[in-house]
């Protein structure tokens, strides 16, 4: 093999250029990165090891070695872990393999200016934060079991180089990380800056960490590698808590919320589990796989293991089981009873643990649900077994309660007279639901309607029942509102129709024919003069909606015409007579202002401005 040269991906480009440029304040956070890399390394060889003890050679005892060369301007991270052959150096460090980062990029796309720092500072970049300090990076590797090793050299510029290297000057196995420091940087070089980081940032690796003043003075140790997990809670500090959460979650925030435990019983497993401040980048990456690392008796087997249900995808943490075979393989222990049996135990300590902030702490729940409720909605669809957990902690925005989050204990509470049916309102955001003609007839009668604004709501509210109160769309099918009383000095908006728009509605349903199931009289109407809902037996309009985006509309779906006979447009055009021309127009112009306001484009929009032109010319003649 020779000296080969390469571009890297356009995404990593823009990643190392933002790096290289960044102007994030706190520049410390490489080594965080550097050290969880490393860590994993050293795991991954662990459990290799498992079924091939010779990996291990005569070095059994993993560790990360911290090397300072203040005179060179150089700091180096190494690891006596898997290592890395040339191939997977090229793989791991010249293209964007982790989704998380891909998220990461993504959300650096869309944000502007001190936004991007932020962005740095809540989420860790991996490998490539090292050139926040570094002007060159070279990495020395040496795979476990192999007779080879390489070199990867690379300023950040845009190219990387890889590189044959002597086994004398390689690591006897696993990654040798040099960093040329920046000038700007050379206090990363210091003792004290670095002890002061190790202990502040990766105290809690699982992998003892040493330190040496020199290339060639003896280490000392900074970090034992004691796992956090197995000390008893009352030994732990918050900020122990809070660096652990961070290294093993990968981000930059505080945890919001922290399990710590061991369950004991026909099977022995402890959890650190934490409930992040701010969304993950990949919370809504569409494999929506969880985060939670699986060990066993302290040796790291995976982190694809579904350790919880995918509505809990935000929960990061690991588990450490002390039953589970070390020698099954990641497949068998994914069908293996005793996962079943923890994935059990483990999801009702958090849904447990998030019924009780919401009992104790309102605020901080509000503050949970405000990150996390779209994602838990997903187990109102997916979860049937636990439903009634999850509609406890389920908070919603109402017409009723000025923006502030309600329970489904408040709602019930707060039902009015005759009101049988849980009313909600699906939409793409709250202003638009909140500005929805459909509710128009329930806020005369002041009968509280849930604000659904997620994608997932149209789906699980569907069919969803409370106690014997059924969820009731009230874009879907009649609204049956007479029956509740309206409030003391409020008027009833007129029921009936004269008539002449009687005779006008029958003239607007045969006049828009196929385009519509059915024209009918509405009681949920006080101020529009239209609008549209779905049949009694189709799919409420936001779902229908939504199932349409995706090429799955549902065969026969056709929305139903609602008209308001008391508004004043009503009566002016019923009054026209038999031949007039408008008569037609308007009945397609009432169809278009239906679908407008319900966030729909006119069925066709040339016909629709003719129809309007004509009606602005007879309007000003």
């Amino acid at each position: 093999m020779t000296t080969q040269t390469h571009a890297f991906e356009a995404d990593v480009s823009k990643l190392l250029h933002m790096m290289v440029h960044s102007v994030y304040s706190d520049k410390d956070v490489f080594l965080r990165e550097l050290i969880s890399n490393a860590a994993d390394a050293c795991e991954k060889l662990r459990y290799e090891a498992i079924a091939a003890p010779a990996l291990l050679g005569e070095d059994p005892r993993l560790q990360i070695t911290i090397t300072l060369d203040a005179d060179q301007r150089q700091l180096t991270i190494a690891d006596n872990g898997i290592g890395m052959s040339a191939a997977d150096l090229a793989e791991t460090l010249g293209t964007i393999a982790r989704s998380g980062t891909k998220a990461f990029m993504d959300s650096i796309a869309a944000a502007k200016g001190s936004e991007e720092t932020q962005l740095i500072g809540q989420f860790g970049v991996g490998f490539y934060s090292a050139f926040m300090v570094a002007e060159k990076v070279d990495v020395i590797s040496r795979r476990a079991g192999e007779d080879t090793a390489a070199v990867w050299s690379s300023d950040g510029l845009g190219t990387y180089t890889i590189a044959p290297v002597a086994l004398e000057e390689a690591p006897q196995r696993g990654t040798r990380i040099v960093l040329h420091l920046l000038e700007e940087a050379k206090d990363y070089a210091e003792r004290h800056r670095i002890e002061q980081m190790v202990r502040a940032q990766s105290g809690h690796v699982p992998v003892p960490i040493e330190l040496k003043d020199k290339p060639d003075a003896e280490s000392t140790q900074l970090a034992d590698g004691t796992a956090l997990w197995t000390r008893p809670k009352s030994e732990i500090s918050k900020e122990e808590y809070t660096d652990f959460y961070r290294s093993v979650a990968g981000q930059w925030d505080e945890p919001a919320l922290t399990l710590h435990y061991r369950a004991e019983g026909r099977y022995e497993y402890s959890v650190l589990a934490f409930v992040p401040e701010s969304k993950p980048f990949d919370l809504f990456d569409p494999d929506r796989k969880g985060r939670m690392k699986l060990y066993v008796r302290r040796v790291f087997i995976t982190d694809e293991a579904e350790l919880l249900p995918r509505y809990l995808r935000f929960v990061r943490g690991l588990v450490d089981s002390a039953d589970l075979p070390l020698n099954m393989s990641r497949e068998m222990i994914q069908d293996s009873p005793i996962l079943t049996t923890i994935r059990k135990g483990l999801t009702g300590k958090v849904l447990g643990e998030l019924e009780k902030t919401a009992r104790d702490d309102a605020e901080a729940y509000g503050k949970l649900w405000e990150t996390f409720g779209a994602v838990l909605k997903e187990g109102l669809y997916e979860d049937f077994e636990r439903r009634e957990a999850l509609l406890r902690l389920a908070r919603f925005k109402t017409t009723t309660s000025n923006g502030a989050w309600r329970s489904l204990e408040d709602y019930v509470a707060a039902m009015k007279e005759n009101q049988t049916a849980i009313y909600y309102a699906t939409g793409s955001d709250l202003e638009r639901i909140a500005a929805s003609p459909q509710l128009e007839g329930f806020r005369a009668r002041g009968v509280e309607v849930l604000l659904l604004p997620d994608q997932v709501d149209s789906f699980w509210a569907r069919g969803m029942d409370l106690d014997g109160k059924p969820f009731t769309s009230v874009t879907q099918g009649a609204a049956d509102l007479s029956l509740i009383p309206l409030p003391e000095g409020k008027e009833a908006p007129k029921a009936e129709a004269s008539d002449a728009v009687s005779s006008f509605l029958g003239f607007v349903k045969e006049t828009l024919g196929e385009k519509v199931s059915d024209v009918r009289l509405s009681d949920r109407l006080t101020d529009s003069a239209v609008c549209l809902v779905a049949s009694d037996s189709g799919l409420d309009r936001q779902l229908e909606k939504l199932l349409a985006n995706a090429g799955q509309t549902p065969a026969g779906a056709k929305p139903v015409l609602e008209i308001n006979p008391g508004h004043a447009q009503i009566a002016r055009l019923a009054a026209l007579p038999a031949e007039d021309a408008l008569r037609e127009d308007a009945a397609h112009l009432l169809l278009d202002e239906a679908r407008i306001v319900d966030g729909e484009q006119p069925l066709d929009p040339r016909a629709f401005v003719d129809r309007l032109g004509r009606l602005i010319q007879r309007a000003t003649a």
